[in-house]
């Protein structure tokens, strides 16, 4: 049995951290997501690897290879047009010999879900067989109305009240080559795309057997920047302590840290753990990294900075004086001294961020900035919680940013003031 790795897409939701690299190879807890699928299918016994890349695929196929680092065979296949999840899959079609497993490549499951998943498959008669979650609101998702185990029905986004269930589709599936008669047969949707939902409703209507798995194993969506930092929270917190850097005297460390090697944390540094450094950091002196912090390679974190559950990318430099709470850094930014990165409304109020342009209620209190990669800021700037900025743009000293900055743009404040000598009456 093989595994198909859906990698093809730009991430749009992602943006500005996906306007340089794939959705999928976003670290968090020291991994690509992308990794994380590939060792779960390697870990359930699926050595023989398919990814169909796309957007940036040349950050996927730099880093994999052919797989036999991390101990699989891997095969690409580029999606030319992303013409919905049929399309991706159909893309693999003439490297499929029998049944095999496909994942969107980014959510992050647990191998013993892909165990379940085949075991399901060799003991009852199915086409197809879809992973299923619970959650509370399905109206974002695509809900399944089943029977015992078999799907009657699958409905897109239904509206609020109206879901047959809060079963939905997890985007784990597990078919027979009869899924591609099904995806012949499948026309486009209404948002222009093959979708293999539709796919899926062409089996019913065969009176092929559609059967649907539960999960109660380890199933994460990751799908806008504040769930990174919910993924990278989980994943610190599984990881096993492990310090290959050097810590000097005077250095206060409270639950466990990941240190990777040449990093160095200065004396009179507090770290509240989990926290993960990546190798070649230089932390402090007089540093406060809390809970969840999670820096890259190469990351230089100055003289009295605070740090809270953030995501600090590869290359990034935080001077002294700054605090950055609830956000994610891109890579090779500066946060120049003195810099503020709010990340609690003023008013208690859940933050709002823009995503695809419409402002968007993140559910949460307490969430800070996001930032793409090559960002510059000025001594003494200020971001308000829920803000974004785009890749290759900086910002000017005492600036306060209240709303998003797009790429390759310059912010300066407007300053008026006047020299008065002292003699002057």
């Amino acid at each position: 049995m093989k595994g198909v790795l859906l990698t093809a897409g730009e991430g749009t939701r992602m943006r500005p951290l996906t306007l340089t690299r794939p959705k999928t190879m976003l670290q968090v807890g020291g991994k690509p997501i992308l990794q994380y699928n590939l060792e779960a299918l390697r870990d359930a016994g699926i050595k023989d690897i398919i990814m169909v890349v796309g957007y940036k695929k040349e950050a996927i196929e730099d880093y994999f290879e052919d797989g036999s680092s991390f101990g699989v065979n891997i095969d690409y296949i580029t999606q030319e047009k992303r013409l919905g999840t049929a399309h991706a899959i159909n893309s693999a079609r003439d490297m499929i010999d029998d049944e095999f497993i496909v994942l969107n490549g980014d959510i992050i499951v647990d191998p013993e879900l892909i165990v379940d998943l085949i075991a399901k498959y060799e003991s009852e008669e199915t086409s197809s067989i879809l992973m299923l979650t619970e959650v509370e609101d399905p109206s974002s998702f695509g809900v399944v109305e089943i029977e015992n185990d078999i799907i009657k029905n699958i409905i897109e986004k239904p509206a609020p009240g109206e879901a047959p269930s809060n079963l939905i589709n997890a985007g784990i599936y597990l078919f027979d080559k009869t899924i591609f008669d099904a995806i012949d047969s499948t026309e486009k949707s209404e948002r222009g795309e093959y979708e293999i939902t539709d796919s899926l409703k062409i089996q019913m209507s065969e009176n092929k057997i559609v059967r649907g798995l539960k999960s109660n194993n380890k199933w994460i969506d990751v799908g806008r920047p504040w769930e990174l930092l919910n993924v990278n929270e989980h994943f610190i917190s599984e990881m096993e302590e492990d310090i290959q850097g050097e810590i000097e005297e005077g250095v206060t460390i409270h639950g466990k840290i990941i240190l990777g090697k040449n990093s160095i944390i200065r004396s009179g540094t507090y770290i509240l753990g989990p926290v993960f450094i990546g190798e070649g950091c230089d932390i402090g002196p007089n540093s406060y990294l809390r809970k969840y912090t999670y820096l890259g390679n190469n990351v230089n974190v100055g003289n009295a900075v605070e740090i809270k559950n953030s995501i600090i990318m590869d290359g990034t430099n935080v001077n002294h004086l700054s605090y950055v709470g609830d956000s994610v850094i891109g890579a090779n930014c500066n946060v120049a001294a003195g810099t503020n990165i709010a990340n609690l409304r003023f008013d208690n109020k859940n933050v709002k961020m823009k995503i695809k342009g419409e402002k968007f209620d993140c559910g949460i209190r307490k969430l800070g900035a996001v930032f793409g990669d090559n960002v510059k800021t000025g001594i003494n700037s200020s971001f308000n919680p829920g803000v974004k900025v785009g890749i290759n743009s900086a910002v000017g000293s005492g600036t306060i940013i209240y709303e998003d900055i797009p790429s390759n743009t310059l912010v300066l404040v407007k300053q008026e003031y006047k020299i008065i000598k002292y003699d002057d009456e």
